[in-house]
């Protein structure tokens, strides 16, 4: 039996793999676990719910209310918020935990379901390995000992004065667009950005159920791009579904990815003396050009596997301040318990005014080295550590030397392997890339 937890919660199709039949069984199980140190503890379980805007949602959010609150949870419904707004409230709440129905950049048809810890924090393999093994079973809380579901009136107040007390800069000057990809955080992104000072241009900041980053946000960065453009801003920042993730664009109508501003911020807040033990952590993904930079400031970088949820885990265990990964899943360990793309937007903004730079200027401080990636299917991915392949991208790693390197990654999805080669040059990596392609088809097809 395949394992319900994927890498971020559990998500399929609204009402084929996501029905409310579903979200009420793993809303009961998942109250047996989370809820337990409150029960030992004779104190009344809480918990903090919240939802993206997209059509399915809203039966998903009451199938699993309902589940918490027989199991006999005081559930505190905040409505329609971003993913790091509901890891926020379960926090400030002191609730015992909380949970976010999305599908993060997904199409409208798919939703999700993510549970976050006392403190707000992504539970760990073990924890949803417990859940799991709870799923079909029930603790019934019965008469009075059920639970109440509450409107969470002041949620939406508590998380903007939350992100507002980050920024100890006022954006006043600043003109900002935001793609908010019509989904949680099309109300609340350009109320703090206002707030903080901006001048604000909402786009994507419709939403209807169907249309979640239809063409809009960090997966569609084109509308974004134009509309600085049309409007002469100097910034964009573009969220995903439940706005976890942040990618930006400069006033000459440029992507800035999550490397580059991993990179700026890393700088800022040494400057700022603010990055813990001079240190950033990232994925193996994050382009070259990435971990030269930093080195060329003094920065040190730790690499993680691909997913925030590693950078996380890396974070917490080494005391790290700032993390993240390509996608734009930018971490601040002092202000968040998980990527929050409002915030991210909002100290990028910072950081300019601080330096008195453009987006521009600042992310020309890191180069970007050519990164080809090629995914190789229907082969044989456990034979990744292939000796002949393994020789093969010794060969290629000696010869890139420190301008280079070579990653081969096993899907954990799907029967294929990624090959990402980076270069100096842009033939350099198209060209190892290709041949050690060819070698992983040849040596690892499967029989």
């Amino acid at each position: 039996m395949a394992r319900l937890f994927g890498t971020d919660g559990v998500r399929g199709t609204a009402g084929r793999e996501i029905t409310a039949e579903f979200a009420l069984r793993l809303a009961q199980a998942a109250a047996i676990v989370l809820a337990q140190n409150a029960r030992d503890n004779g104190e009344r379980p809480r918990a903090v719910i919240a939802h993206d805007p997209r059509i399915s949602s809203d039966f998903i959010s009451a199938a699993v209310s309902a589940g918490l609150a027989a199991s006999g949870i005081d559930v505190f419904d905040a409505d329609v918020l971003p993913t790091p707004a509901a890891a926020y409230l379960t926090a400030d709440l002191g609730a015992d935990f909380g949970v976010i129905i999305s599908a993060s950049h997904n199409s409208a048809g798919d939703n999700g379901i993510k549970f976050f810890s006392r403190g707000g924090h992504k539970l760990s393999d073990s924890l949803e390995d417990e859940i799991e093994a709870e799923f079909g079973n029930s603790h019934n809380a019965i008469g009075a000992e059920v639970g109440r579901i509450t409107r969470f009136a002041d949620a939406e107040d508590r998380y903007l004065v939350h992100l507002l007390g980050t920024v100890r800069e006022k954006l006043t000057g600043l003109k900002i667009v935001i793609d908010a990809a019509n989904g949680a955080a099309s109300a609340i992104s350009p109320q703090a950005f206002m707030d903080a000072g901006a001048d604000v241009v909402l786009i994507g900041g419709e939403p209807d159920g169907l249309n979640i980053n239809a063409g809009y946000g960090s997966t569609h960065m084109s509308a974004l791009q134009t509309a600085v453009l049309e409007h002469k801003a100097d910034l964009g920042i573009a969220h995903d579904g439940d706005a976890d993730r942040a990618l930006a664009v400069d006033h000459l109508g440029s992507i800035v990815d999550g490397d580059h501003i991993m990179a700026i911020l890393a700088i800022g807040m040494k400057q700022a003396g603010q990055l813990a033990r001079d240190t950033l952590v990232t994925t193996v993904m994050s382009n070259l050009g990435l971990k030269l930079t930093m080195q060329k400031h003094g920065i040190e970088i730790i690499q993680t596997q691909v997913g925030d949820r590693y950078v996380l885990e890396a974070m917490r265990e080494g005391g790290y301040t700032l993390g993240g990964e390509q996608s734009g899943h930018i971490i601040f360990s002092q202000y968040a318990t998980t990527g929050d793309g409002t915030l991210t937007g909002l100290q990028i903004a910072a950081t300019m005014v601080q330096s008195g730079k453009s987006l521009a200027e600042l992310a020309e401080q890191m180069p970007v080295y050519p990164q080809v990636l090629i995914n190789v299917p229907g082969v044989d991915k456990s034979r990744v550590d292939d000796q002949e392949l393994q020789e093969l991208v010794m060969q290629a790693s000696s010869e890139l030397g420190d301008e280079g390197r070579v990653l081969l990654r096993a899907s954990g999805t799907e029967a294929l392997i990624r090959v990402m080669v980076e270069a100096a040059d842009q033939g350099t990596a198209q060209s190892w890339a290709e041949r050690i392609s060819r070698m992983v088809e040849t040596r690892l097809a499967l029989d």
